[in-house]
């Protein structure tokens, strides 16, 4: 299916929690892929602390090595993660990584980067959590030359998404990244965003703001959801959720990854994301 309105639609597939397999992961992209969307994604964690599991159960499978082993799997889907923790590996082994898994995939890959929040985790790798926003605009700035300066760092035209929704995010975004990759937002939020962007742009002297590539929960319900602006993006009835991607296409969301509820069972999940699929074509035009 081609892209739609402009707007790219992704799906972030959890690569962790019981059941969790190559089997499975390979479940999911081909259904993923089969119906027609245009990202997959993955999300990162190294060492699976209290904290980490608390939220993403074991086995947690490492995102690099499952999108280059999915990238020959898969036909023409982008891959990517949602996001990496960048503190977490040397600047010059992530640049390589990306770069690599890059040229393997046939530049279909996005690099989608975070600075981190699970303090036990930092602790078990000896990295200082406090230092976690500092470290990572280092290494991105590293990462960045590594890419332009090095020939054998082959990274082609791989775009670098930055996560998070704080206006640290929105500098680190202007200075190092080609889009603005927010997580989990209410409605409010992000009808916000847009003139967030465009404001963190004139004041770290871009000329254009970056493109806006964000992630929402996709939370089907029979009954519509209260809440008015308020609401969590993509959490509701089918007409909500399709009318929260038709508001974001209008505003100019140039990707929009869901991001299946957690606990759910995967045929629940894969019949949310069908149904979403079929009404792809009633997303009007990106401006």
């Amino acid at each position: 299916m081609s892209r739609l309105g402009g707007v790219r639609l992704g799906v972030n597939v959890p690569n962790f929690g019981a059941g969790t397999s190559p089997a499975v992961l390979h479940d999911w992209a081909q259904v993923v892929e089969g119906l027609g969307y245009d990202l997959l994604m993955l999300s990162d964690h190294v060492v699976l602390t209290p904290d980490v599991t608390a939220q993403y159960p074991a086995p947690f499978y490492e995102p690099f090595t499952s999108l280059a082993w999915l990238a020959g799997r898969t036909r023409g889907i982008t891959l990517g993660t949602t996001v990496v923790i960048v503190p977490y590996r040397h600047p010059l082994l992530l640049a390589r990584m990306a770069a690599n898994l890059a040229d393997l995939s046939g530049d279909r890959f996005v690099l989608g980067v975070g600075s981190g929040w699970a303090r036990q985790e930092f602790a078990a790798l000896g990295q200082d959590h406090a230092a976690r926003g500092r470290v990572t605009d280092e290494y991105l700035a590293a990462l960045r030359t590594a890419w332009q300066d090095q020939a054998d760092y082959r990274a082609g035209s791989t775009p670098v998404w930055v996560g998070g929704a704080s206006d640290a995010a929105l500098r680190r975004t202007v200075r190092f990244g080609d889009a603005w990759h927010p997580l989990h937002l209410s409605v409010a939020q992000f009808r916000a965003a847009p003139d967030r962007l465009a404001a963190a742009a004139r004041e770290g002297g871009r000329d254009a703001p970056p493109a806006f590539a964000p992630r929402i929960d996709l939370d089907l319900t029979a009954a519509e959801v209260p809440g008015g602006e308020a609401r969590v993006a993509g959490h509701g009835s089918l007409e909500q959720v399709l009318g929260d991607l038709a508001e974001l296409a209008a505003i100019g969301a140039e990707s929009v990854i869901l991001d299946p509820v957690r606990g759910v069972p995967r045929e629940t999940a894969w019949a949310s994301l069908a149904a979403v699929a079929a009404h792809r074509r009633t997303l009007p035009e990106r401006p």
